[in-house]
């Protein structure tokens, strides 16, 4: 279920959307092969509207926009980065629970 609140983050937009935000940013690094991938877009969906105007959610499709998964290092999908003031404040690569997320969440918002 998509979210009207989820940015969709190209290597062109990542800098102003995400390093120069004023919000922490967590973004989602995906592939539409990645069936993982594909069972945690609800889950990042449903953080994006719980957590509107406190913190911004983009996706990069990995599979189009690669520059910006090279610059990160980003090895295996699904991965998540939280970005706060252009830097890197928490990595969390596979399947991960709501709840670790929305821990690491809370500690920088």
């Amino acid at each position: 279920m998509p979210s009207e609140n989820v940015i969709e983050l190209t290597d062109e937009t990542f800098d102003a959307e995400v390093i120069q935000s004023d919000l922490p940013v967590l973004v989602d690094f995906w592939a539409d092969y990645c069936m993982p991938c594909k069972m945690m877009a609800p889950m990042v969906a449903e953080l994006a509207d719980e957590y509107a105007g406190k913190m911004r959610v983009g996706k990069v499709d990995t599979g189009t926009h690669r520059q910006v998964a090279i610059n990160y290092g980003i090895q295996a999908i699904p991965t998540l980065l939280l970005i706060k003031d252009g830097e890197l404040v928490g990595k969390f690569v596979g399947m991960q629970t709501k709840s670790d997320l929305k821990a690491a969440i809370d500690e920088q918002i």
